[in-house]
């Protein structure tokens, strides 16, 4: 069946009886391809029969179909013609997430949880402006979704507009990544144990239909309360209040039922919420008994075969629960990703120091200044890409109260696989206009130890270390400590023509072009501040005494480190060029980290090249501006 679906009218064609079929080998497609590429599982297994029935009863893509986050649309992927996982997430193949780019049906292009609300507000808005009646929109949208801010404004706005048709779905199985935490994850568990109002109203009726005289009109005047009995045995009373028409819970393993929920749904012609329960990791028993995460993201099938070698992550992951030891002031949170920044170890040593606010990273950071304003000193671990959504916080809530507050800002630079919305590529550069706060790079294993224990130190300021995804780096001692910085090669002797000025985990690549340039008789010293804000105060001597200093970062070249050191320079009336290399100010399709690098020209050739070029047009000799006849009048 699957061979024949080349769109969701194929899809709507089936007759009912055929797409358990069709389900199975959805799940027999998923199990087999993303182990061998590598990919979010676990929550698609759980959206098999709900995407089945939402192709059925919505006209895809003349009806709006919006995922949130986007992970979980592979069998929306495989529905609308794309069956081809061989290279997914890879360079020229199927992204992760939705992509305009592969299909008319994918709307955005979002990988970051809790905005689908927000869009499918405005795009409902737009098309009642239009006239566009005939369109329904439909955002699906996890529990875990519901555990950021953003989505709850989005619903607050939703519920003001009654004659627009919008449907939320939400997929609720109970988990983000591990499981879904804190008041609304518990109002959502009330809700699934709901059917219980059901068969206490059956059993009323029963008993007081067989009660003579009184029975029947005594059930008839229970039946006139059924709101307030709904709202004590079935608190679905959250949405309504808002102004929500609800429809659920439904089971999100069983088409016929989300089918005929979603058909109530579009007929009512304004906003409602359609409730149905799924499995993440449904129908594969490893994912459903790996209790961590279901299978959230699996490796490679090769990867998985051989032995792990150690990552940035599980670095940071051991050595912050020696500090925690050492330091009992310190707690740590996390913003639904207790595992993946690396703190489940923190967490089983500390378990009343592991704060889990769900996917909420503005009310983290916050949260965090609180923490810090009561005496404790929190670490909150992100990735890279999230801090963004917290920035005003990050300035305002923490940065102008002087709190300390460590950040641990994981998959930072290019990440690759999950294509342009993970790739940490903007912290070195928005971070550089907050007053106080200091950032930490760490270039392997040994100074993202020590370099996270200089950061919890300090108690008046917030500071920030960052590390990309991956396997850690080989640890490289520096051979001298000069102004301040770790010297990484230097030529012999005291001359030196060129300063490259390595930001952490480039440390390879700098030193592969500082010895690529000595081929061509340039002399180059490569150092590693290791501090990287503030511009560490001996970086403008050391670079008086080069003719060229480069910058080399996995950040974006717009108002980084390369841009700091450049300003720092010119503080000083120090008048050495500045060369500056990072990642170039784009969104990057999906690829390997390497493959974003080589993109940018951040290879150790790349490197070496640009400082050549850059050395030979200073060397150049300039020619005399020719002057018209009249600006010499």
């Amino acid at each position: 069946m699957l061979d024949a679906i080349d769109g969701p009218a194929d899809v709507r064609a089936l007759p009912p009886e055929r797409l358990p079929g069709l389900a199975a080998e959805i799940r027999d497609f998923l199990v087999t391809q993303v182990s061998r590429t590598g990919g979010h599982l676990g929550p698609n297994l759980g959206v098999v029969e709900l995407t089945i029935a939402l192709h059925r009863v919505f006209r895809s893509p003349a009806d709006r179909l919006l995922w949130d986050t986007g992970h979980q649309a592979y069998v929306h992927k495989m529905l609308t013609g794309r069956r081809d996982f061989s290279r997914l997430r890879s360079r020229g193949g199927l992204s992760g997430y939705p992509s305009r780019e592969e299909s008319g049906h994918d709307v955005i292009e979002n990988s970051h949880a809790s905005t689908a609300l927000s869009y499918a507000d405005g795009l409902a808005k737009a098309y009642r402006l239009r006239g566009e009646t005939d369109r329904s929109v439909v955002a699906v949208v996890g529990d875990g979704a519901l555990t950021g801010g953003m989505a709850w404004e989005a619903l607050n706005n939703i519920a003001l507009i009654e004659d627009f048709p919008l449907v939320i779905v939400v997929n609720d199985n109970g988990r983000s990544y591990a499981r879904t935490r804190g008041g609304l994850a518990d109002h959502l568990t009330a809700l699934r144990t709901s059917q219980r109002y059901e068969r206490a109203l059956e059993w009323g009726k029963e008993g007081l239909e067989r009660t003579p005289v009184v029975g029947r009109p005594l059930y008839t005047a229970l039946h006139g309360v059924k709101k307030g009995l709904k709202d004590l045995v079935a608190p679905q009373c959250l949405f309504e209040d808002l102004g929500l028409k609800y429809v659920g819970p439904v089971d999100g393993h069983d088409v016929e039922a989300v089918e005929e929920a979603l058909r109530r749904a579009k007929g009512f012609g304004s906003p409602v919420i359609v409730h149905c329960i799924t499995e993440k990791g449904r129908g594969h028993r490893p994912a459903e008994e790996h209790e961590a995460d279901r299978f959230h993201a699996v490796d490679a099938a090769a990867a998985l075969a051989g032995p792990r070698a150690e990552s940035w992550t599980s670095v940071f992951s051991e050595e912050v629960v020696k500090v925690g030891a050492e330091r009992p002031d310190v707690v740590a949170i996390t913003a639904a990703m207790l595992r993946p920044v690396g703190l489940a170890a923190f967490a089983e040593a500390y378990p009343d120091r592991v704060f889990d606010v769900g996917i909420a990273e503005q009310h983290a950071v916050t949260s965090a200044a609180g923490l810090a304003l009561g005496g404790a000193h929190p670490v909150v671990a992100l990735y890279a890409t999230f801090l963004n959504r917290a920035f005003d916080q990050v300035l305002l809530d923490v940065a102008l109260h002087g709190c300390g507050v460590t950040f641990v800002l994981d998959r930072a630079g290019a990440t690759g696989s999950d294509g342009p919305s993970h790739n940490g590529m903007w912290d070195l550069s928005l971070l550089q206009v907050v007053p106080g706060l200091r950032i930490a790079v760490p270039r392997d294993g040994a100074r993202l130890r020590q370099l996270l224990r200089e950061a919890v130190a300090v108690d008046d300021a917030p500071t920030v270390v960052r590390f990309p995804k991956g396997v850690v780096a080989a640890d490289r001692e520096a051979v001298a400590v000069a102004h301040g910085l770790d010297v990484l090669a230097r030529p012999a002797g005291d001359d030196a023509d060129v300063l490259i000025v390595s930001v952490g985990p480039m440390a390879e690549v700098c030193l592969g072009a500082a010895e690529r340039l000595g081929r061509r008789g340039l002399r180059a010293t490569v150092v590693d501040p290791r501090w990287v804000k503030p511009v560490p105060e001996g970086l403008p001597e050391l670079a008086r005494r080069h003719r060229l200093v480069v910058t080399v970062e996995d950040n974006g070249r717009v108002g980084g480190v390369g841009s700091a050191v450049a300003q720092a320079l010119e503080d000083a009336s120090v008048h050495v060029p500045v060369r500056q290399v990072g990642l170039a100010q784009r969104f990057f399709a999906h690829g390997t980290r390497g493959e974003v690098l080589e993109e940018s020209g951040i290879t150790a050739d790349d490197v070496a090249r640009a400082a050549q070029a850059t050395w030979d047009a200073l060397a150049a000799p300039r020619p005399h501006p020719t002057r018209h006849p009249t600006e010499l009048s």
